[in-house]
């Protein structure tokens, strides 16, 4: 049976150390009960940290709580130090990521002595990780603290399937680039088969992010990368439908409505229930109420606001600056309007229990939800869930992850404070019949989509990824089947080596388009050319001014504008005579769409045109390309010229021109008992499809292909070569 690893910053189970006993106790988050469903199954671990400093613990006592949390909850325990604690949690996860991520820029943090210990932690988990990694495993990995840690377990664990979830706001691309280490913090959740996001906004701008910063297209979410498929999609975050839904019928939960309606006296609650975070926007609903009694004085005595924020990150200076805050503007509210026998606000800074929590969500009138930026929030929908009379008004934060699915809410922007304060009076003076009318909608969404549910669905889509990526990758060339082409390649007496040139000898990325080839590329070519069996090719796309001046004084034969023109005893032929009067109607077209385009070129070669637009600003790249198509395509319908679309480029050529004509007559120019054929895009399938019944053909990177094999990049596939060329 598959085994399942969940991995979080935090295990599920609190660890409480009162002298010489320990004793433990389910964690009441959203994360554990929604993977609870999972964790109970025998096949599943939790790994994460038990929430104790190990320097503050004797070996043996450190020793006694790990095998009681693996052996009665299933969990193995991270040990952090009080150093790692700091650096790492309060460090770089609540300095830089925590506030970048939240578009609070002016409180990120970029410390290299904490993006170090953000490193090291995640090596740390990693190799806790990986010991109980077995063959078949899924480890599911969890939140902004552990962004590396798939890249990790996937390099060493290549078939293992890994899920990512982040449980935060992913920014836009303009405030990610901020990041001095964005780039790799991408390439480890890459690491991922499955990246999973509580709304199609923060996977809008993950998926940009990467298109921008590491050059990879995606289609429909799916990321190709050099070696499989990855997946990026939205799995907004649920609840525990039913337990809240029936939280009424507890007991201790009627005991304390019944408290709390003595104490309201029957006025209207506004409540408001946080961590107490910058992000969450407390001031500014603090100042909102303020505000709604100053517009509405009528209001005075007749509602009161409670607020109920629980202690977070106490140790950060920034968040005990935010509760001096909070505890000035209720005293200021509260003294400015307050009245004998009346405080407006009734602020707790304290944590509430199940009951005191649900007792409070079925007794208030409106609760208000305006955090500046969060992940989901999962607050409101706990209050929509436990309102089973269906009333009650939930005032929403547009920016709020939970917006998306509680769209009949009261939706504010979170810093206008003038509207928060008039949304609260329309929510005070909604008729019950609106009011259940749109809860009534909401809560059949709630009641489909549990926390479960969401659990669930992310498993079942990793490993549809999984069979989607099998689907799309041919054999890859190693273990058997590179030592039967390598004794192939040893055994033959006459080779044809059939090769392209970009993306395939040379990486597209990180190299400058006009560079030269290597000193190291050559002397390989060189090598492999020397041989007396081998007859070696380049076939490529490149024009034959440009393959002479690179490739031209090696004893090898060049074929140029994929496959007019051909070198033979130092001469370039054309191998078949095209008309180009076309080019005359193609070439303005290009020509304006490139000045339209900013970054974009337009490349004349002896039978071709194309439009580079890899310097392009992906967006309005991708906008210019969808109609540069559809003109190409109207304009080209009458002639004999065709469209080819390569990696951030479109040609239009002369529909006769292909490598796959040229590849054929290389191959029957001579009876050769082996042929290697080797090319990275669309350009190289006509070759594939040509010698697909006579040479061993091999795609450098991932995707749909004619071709029998593939390797994952061109450092791959030189690393053959240079076998080949040891021979």
């Amino acid at each position: 049976m598959t085994k399942t690893l969940l991995v979080s910053n935090r295990l599920p189970t609190t660890v409480t150390i009162e002298g010489e006993n320990t004793s433990y106790a389910a964690s009441l988050g959203g994360l554990a009960t929604g993977l609870s469903s999972i964790h109970k199954d025998k096949n599943s671990l939790w790994i994460g940290w038990n929430g104790l400093k190990s320097d503050d613990l004797s070996d043996k006592l450190q020793q006694k709580i790990s095998e009681e949390l693996l052996q009665d909850h299933k969990c193995v325990g991270v040990d952090l130090n009080a150093a790692d604690v700091e650096e790492f949690y309060y460090g770089f996860c609540n300095k830089t990521i925590w506030p970048l991520f939240h578009y609070f820029i002016n409180k990120a943090e970029y410390s290299q002595e904490l993006w170090k210990a953000y490193e090291r932690i995640n090596y740390h988990f990693f190799d806790k990780v990986k010991e109980h990694i077995t063959p078949g495993s899924k480890v599911w990995v969890h939140d902004y603290q552990l962004m590396l840690l798939p890249k990790m377990i996937k390099e060493e664990f290549p078939d293992t399937e890994v899920g990512f979830f982040l449980h935060i706001p992913f920014p836009s691309y303009e405030i990610f680039r901020l990041l001095p280490w964005r780039k790799t913090l991408l390439e480890g959740v890459l690491g991922a088969d499955l990246i999973g996001f509580h709304t199609y906004d923060y996977v809008r701008h993950f998926l940009s992010s990467v298109r921008r910063l590491l050059n990879y297209e995606h289609h429909l979410g799916c990321i190709e990368l050099s070696d499989r498929i990855v997946k990026a999609d939205v799995f907004p975050m649920g609840i525990d439908y039913e337990r809240y839904s029936k939280s009424s019928e507890i007991q201790g939960v009627k005991k304390e409505i019944k408290q709390i309606i003595s104490q309201i006296q029957g006025k209207k609650i506004v409540l408001s229930v946080d961590r107490l975070d910058y992000s969450k926007g407390i001031p500014e609903r603090i100042k909102a109420f303020d505000r709604f009694l100053e517009m509405y004085p009528e209001y005075k005595e007749k509602v009161a606001m409670i607020v109920i924020a629980a202690p977070s990150r106490e140790e950060v200076d920034s968040y005990a600056e935010l509760r001096k805050e909070v505890e000035v503007l209720v005293s200021q509210t509260n003294g400015f309007h307050g009245r004998i026998g009346w405080v407006p606000i009734w602020f707790f800074y304290q944590s509430f229990s199940f009951e005191n929590l649900t007792a409070l969500y079925s007794q208030s009138d409106v609760l208000l939800v305006s955090p500046l930026r969060d992940g989901m929030n999962l607050v409101a929908k706990e209050y929509i869930a436990t309102r089973s009379d269906k009333k009650g008004v939930v005032v929403l934060s547009e920016t709020a992850g939970a917006a998306c699915e509680l769209a009949e809410s009261l939706m504010v922007n979170p810093n206008d404070i003038y509207q928060i304060a008039k949304a609260i009076k329309t929510a005070l003076e909604m008729p019950e019949v609106q009011q259940i009318d749109a809860n009534t909608m909401m809560h059949e969404r709630l009641e489909r989509y549990t926390v479960e549910h969401w659990a669930k669905d992310f498993i079942e889509k990793l490993g549809h990824v999984k069979g989607l990526q099998k689907s799309n990758n041919c054999e890859k060339i190693e273990g058997e089947k590179l030592l039967n082409l390598i004794d192939e390649y040893r055994s033959a007496k006459k080779r044809l080596l059939l090769l392209d040139y970009d993306g395939t000898l040379r990486p597209f990325f990180n190299v400058p388009a006009h560079a030269s080839p290597t000193e190291e590329l050559l002397q390989l070519l060189r090598t492999l050319a020397d041989d007396p069996k081998n007859e070696l090719v380049v076939i490529s796309g490149r024009d034959k001014d440009t393959l002479e001046a690179w490739l031209g004084e090696l004893p090898i034969r060049l074929i140029a504008g994929h496959g007019v023109w051909m070198k033979n005893d130092n001469i370039w032929d054309v191998i078949e005579q095209f008309d180009k009067s076309w080019k005359d109607v193609i070439r303005p077209v290009l020509a304006v769409h490139s000045d339209r385009t900013p970054g974009s070129i337009v490349e004349e070669k002896e039978f071709s045109l194309a439009w580079h637009y890899r310097r392009c600003e992906p967006e309005l790249a991708k906008v210019r390309l969808s109609e540069l198509r559809e003109i190409l395509l109207d304009y080209t319908h009458n002639l004999d010229v065709g469209l080819l679309e390569g990696n951030k480029v479109i040609e239009v050529k002369d529909k006769a021109v292909n490598k796959g004509r040229a590849a054929k007559v290389m191959r029957d120019d001579q009876d050769w008992d082996f042929i290697l054929c080797v090319g990275d895009d669309v350009t190289d399938e006509d070759m594939f499809v040509a010698l697909s019944d006579s040479a061993h053909c091999i795609k450098v990177g991932f995707g749909q292909t004619e071709a029998q094999s593939q390797v994952k990049d061109v450092a791959a596939f030189l690393s053959i070569l240079n076998q080949l060329a040891e021979i």
